[in-house]
């Protein structure tokens, strides 16, 4: 046999000198929950917290020591509205945790989740007219609440809406109003995705009545993915996103072969959750199941990766 590909996997040193895809802790961004109520476990997401504004200090110290660059904040305000206003409120949770954030840790990337959710009282993700969400009298408030987030000191805006022209929206507002070098990450590809559970136990944002499934995606659809991505990079998007991971990497490496932007995925909550569920039984070994599914997303070519397994995989790869 002239060709022998098990040669290159001979020991540990050869496999590491010929190996094609590595994690950097510069990849990792970690996703936080920021409440204007006190710190509290989430019973669903064993080891992650929604933070107060006086116990967040110590969390970030923790993700800086571990050497993460990026956080990606949630709020979850102490009252909700028809309207969602607390997303667009220059004092809300989020506005003040992320000027909190900038004045400890300058050189911290924030990124701010921009979605009214988890700040409307019936959960959804717009506004609501006879039952159903209203695309187009959303994105008004969709960019408030992104000038919002980048007066407080966001260096990212993150829609993860799903509405028509939000990107656009959003772009215009901000280049008006002189935030021409605030990013926008869009949520381009976002599936209606059952592994968004734990999230919603988190901030608390299920929706009141029916499904997200009018304007988050189908799961059956792989050729929709490439239209939503276009539609965002036409309309100003920095840095595009799938969202969940492990179930759509065929999605990612898609977009990742199709489209020269960045691209980010999304480690979910309800991946999260999996694995400690079953690594706490005993069942797999936690961090090498994790740093496989993290692998698999660069593999796919993603740039970056929102995993609420950042800051421990930040400090396994000092460990390595």
């Amino acid at each position: 046999m002239i060709r022998r590909p098990r040669r290159l996997r001979v020991t540990k040193q050869i496999r590491d000198l010929v190996h094609e895809v590595s994690i950097d802790k510069t990849d990792l961004i970690y996703p936080m929950f920021i409440t204007e109520s006190e710190t509290e476990d989430i019973p669903s997401m064993p080891g992650i917290k929604r933070y107060s504004l006086t116990d967040l200090p110590k969390a970030l110290e923790e993700v800086v020591s571990a050497g993460v660059t990026a956080v990606l904040y949630f709020g979850i305000p102490d009252k909700k509205d028809e309207f969602g206003s607390e997303a667009y409120n220059d004092l809300g949770i989020v506005q003040r945790g992320i000027r909190l954030t900038k004045e400890l840790y300058p050189e911290l990337v924030v990124i701010a989740d921009i979605c009214l959710c988890e700040y409307t009282s019936h959960g959804h993700c717009g506004v609501i007219e006879q039952g159903c969400v209203v695309n187009d009298k959303t994105l008004p408030l969709l960019a408030k609440a992104a000038l919002s987030c980048a007066k407080a000191g966001a260096d990212i805006v993150a829609p993860s809406d799903m509405m028509d022209g939000r990107i656009g929206a959003i772009r215009n507002i901000l280049d008006n109003n002189g935030f021409e070098d605030v990013l926008i990450m869009a949520y381009s590809v976002k599936y209606s995705s059952s592994f968004y559970g734990p999230f919603r136990d988190a901030a608390d944002s299920a929706p009141s009545f029916g499904d997200r499934k009018s304007y988050q995606m189908d799961f059956r659809n792989s050729k929709e993915a490439i239209i939503e991505t276009q539609l965002d990079i036409d309309e100003g998007a920095d840095i595009v996103m799938v969202k969940p991971g492990i179930p759509y990497l065929d999605i990612a490496k898609t977009i990742s072969e199709r489209f020269s932007v960045p691209l980010a995925i999304y480690h979910v909550s309800g991946e999260y959750s999996m694995i400690k569920a079953a690594s706490e039984k005993g069942w797999i070994d936690e961090k090498k199941i994790v740093m496989e599914s993290i692998t698999s997303m660069k593999r796919a070519g993603a740039k970056m990766i929102i995993t609420y397994y950042a800051v421990d995989v930040a400090k396994w790869l000092e460990e390595i």
